[in-house]
């Protein structure tokens, strides 16, 4: 019979809603049970790409001894950290604090009162050197909590007054252009200098720090930070990270070399990453670049697409348990499939090897160099892609998670307009009008839906700051006033609800009148995304030089004021700070503003935007239209030139003299970007 879960919007939920284990979803009856039964709570977070979430769902939570065990001695509590990364957030703090290190599954035992006294990760059905086995640890939890009860909640409310101690906002530190190149320094210091990336293995794709590198480069010319940029870019988008068949991005390579893929693709990787080699294709002209932005968006648009218009989660990291079965080769296997002459060429190309670079003798596919012929490649990649796609397929996670779609929103609007790509912008106006219509309920933001449903969680920090850059974005792509006034609502809403009060520029992840957790989170860091202050930051500052100037110093105040909160991380860890230090490169360049005017039927408007959206650096804004078009501010009082198109460069609505020629545009812009 299903369990308490069968009720979830959450497939991650549903996927244990036929488990012999008693469990209940995260609410407030779980934990009055838990009183009632004077028992503790047993908290698992996971989600559905997670492979080792899987195995340990397999492994013990379908072990009708073990569910025994749980059910007698524990109120089981799931949760889908992806619903719920507030929840995820507070017991992975205690977790990393306990054990040195965090990952999913996580396993904690909490308190009836929700503080948490013993914290992990996976747990084997059998025990190994240093780790107990699932069945060991119960007991002894139970154990301790029978005959010791008393220690293990002054234990508890031990752990939780230490992380509240931990957690006082960093102090008030400047993020000038002093620090922005040291943090370049310091990222040179971390590259790895035979792969790219930073650091070692397991390899992250760095989206964050490659936006900051790129705009870095924009305003100073650096070529120390293009070339870290550069390389990275390549060695991601030539080795086995990148799906070289369908396009996309994993999560991230297990080795140093890119190789090897954790083989799951979130949809916030693959956004991020759509928008940085947007960048990179406009600021270099990379053919790589370009091919890679544009089979990313193709990605997003057909594998991760729901009905209702958004965009899914995630795709596994298995394929029935078995990881890489969709995707990894073999060198009979592509000559059997592609013909004798054919077959040898694809395995030399991919890098198929008879050892194999993967798992029993299988390699995964890199695309090192661009092939001699690519009429012959195109073809073989159509017949692999097809034979693909008839092998078992990774499921889907199909929940909307509302930051991850605003961040594929603002990637797909901003290289639908790059890359004259009108078919992406619909889709971005789609899914953002998926967000209004549904999330989007008596003006605050739910975090998540599925199947058009929203579900009961409520938005965190960065669903309202990605959402109101993705509507930024939108409003300048489109031109239409409607979601910049969507946008600025969500900010006015982020400032009254997620500031600290008592620590100017301090924000917390959750809302005044959210849940009250053991601690109310907030995190300055960035991770897989930008943390939710960093975000705001960025969209306080876009919308401070796009919403008219009676609302521009609120905006801009705010900005800077977050901003300076950040200073400490990004001079001590600037890979954890990618994002600030973007939004401090875009700080220092104005940002630029751009507009461009015309009438209805003047079609030099287009160049002049094409143009402008050519030369601009990310961070700057650029909007057209005619003049004093009502609900766009930044149009007002900036009149035609002798009846004809005009573009006008500026900075704080400070512009210089209008100009009607692309040369005139672009020449000013980068007198504009580099004073």
């Amino acid at each position: 019979m299903p369990n308490r879960l069968a009720a979830a919007t959450s497939p991650y939920l549903l996927q244990h809603a036929d488990n012999p284990v008693d469990w209940w979803p995260w609410c407030d009856e779980a934990f009055a049970e838990a009183r009632r039964r004077n028992v503790p709570v047993l908290l698992s977070v996971g989600y559905a790409a997670c492979h080792w979430c899987h195995v340990m769902a397999h492994e013990s939570f379908e072990n009708p001894v073990i569910a025994e065990l749980m059910n007698a001695g524990f109120v089981n509590v799931k949760v889908d950290r992806e619903e719920r990364p507030d929840v995820d957030a507070v017991y992975m703090e205690a977790t990393q604090a306990m054990t040195g290190h965090g990952g999913w599954p996580m396993t904690c035992f909490l308190t009836p009162e929700g503080e948490p006294f013993h914290c992990g990760t996976y747990y084997p059905p059998q025990p190994r050197p240093g780790i107990p086995s699932f069945q060991q640890l119960l007991a002894a939890v139970i154990e301790a909590w029978t005959e010791r009860g008393d220690e293990v909640r002054e234990a508890a409310r031990s752990v939780v007054a230490q992380l509240t101690e931990s957690a006082r906002p960093l102090p008030q530190s400047t993020v000038d252009s002093e620090v922005l190149a040291q943090a370049v320094t310091a990222l040179s210091q971390e590259f790895d200098p035979v792969h790219a990336g930073f650091g070692g293995a397991p390899k992250f794709p760095p989206s964050m720090v490659l936006e900051f590198l790129l705009r870095h480069h924009e305003r100073t010319g650096s070529p120390e930070a293009l070339s870290l940029a550069e390389r990275t870019c390549e060695a991601m988008a030539r080795g086995g990270l990148y799906d070289q068949l369908g396009g996309g991005f994993a999560r991230y390579s297990v080795d140093a070399a890119w190789v090897v893929p954790h083989f799951e693709k979130m949809l916030y990787d693959n956004a991020l990453l759509l928008r940085v080699y947007t960048h990179l294709a406009r600021r270099t002209g990379s053919a790589l670049a370009r091919r890679v932005a544009v089979e990313t968006a193709e990605f997003l648009l057909t594998d991760l697409h729901t009905l209702q218009g958004g965009f899914a989660s995630s795709l596994d990291a298995d394929t029935d348990g078995v990881e890489g079965l969709t995707y990894a080769w073999t060198p009979a296997q592509l000559t059997e499939l592609l013909g004798a002459q054919d077959g040898p060429w694809a395995a030399n190309l991919l890098r198929v090897t008879d050892s194999g670079t993967f798992e029993d003798g299988m390699s995964t596919l890199q695309l090192l160099a661009d092939p001699d012929d690519p009429a012959r490649w195109q073809r073989i990649r159509t017949v692999l892609r097809t034979a693909r796609a008839a092998r078992p397929q990774p499921g889907r996670d199909d929940k909307v998670v509302t930051a991850w779609n605003s961040l594929a929103i603002a990637a797909l609007a901003e290289g639908g307009a790059y890359f004259d790509r009108p078919q992406w912008i619909d889709a971005a106006v789609f899914a953002a009008d998926l967000l209004l219509g549904t999330h989007l309920v008596e003006g605050r933001l739910r975090r998540s839906s599925r199947e058009g449903t929203a579900g009961a969680a409520v938005g965190v920090l960065e669903d309202y700051a990605t959402t109101a850059e993705a509507f930024l974005v939108l409003h300048q792509v489109t031109g239409q006033s409607r979601w910049l006034t969507h946008a600025c609502g969500l900010l006015d809403t982020a400032l009254e609800q997620f500031a600290d009060p008592e620590n100017p520029g301090v924000f917390f992840d959750t809302a005044a009148d959210a849940e009250k957790l053991v601690r109310r989170p907030s995190d300055v860091s960035d991770n897989a995304t930008p943390s939710g202050a960093a975000a705001l930051a960025g969209a306080l500052l876009t919308a401070s030089v796009l919403a008219g100037s009676d609302r521009a110093s609120t905006y801009r105040v705010a900005a800077e004021s977050a901003l300076s909160r950040a200073g400490v991380l990004a001079a001590r860890a600037p890979r954890f700070a990618g994002w600030w230090l973007a939004v401090a490169e875009a700080v220092q360049h104005g940002p630029v503003q751009v507009a461009v005017v015309s009438s209805g039927a003047d079609n030099r408007r287009w160049e002049l935007m094409a143009a402008a959206r050519s030369a601009l650096p990310a961070g700057a804004v650029l909007i057209g239209g005619e003049p004093d078009e009502p609900g766009v501010p930044l149009l007002t009082a900036r009149p035609l030139v002798n009846g004809t198109a005009a573009g006008y460069v500026c900075r704080g609505y400070v512009c210089e003299r209008p100009v009607t020629s692309v040369v005139e545009l672009t020449g000013a812009i980068r007198r504009a970007v580099r004073s």
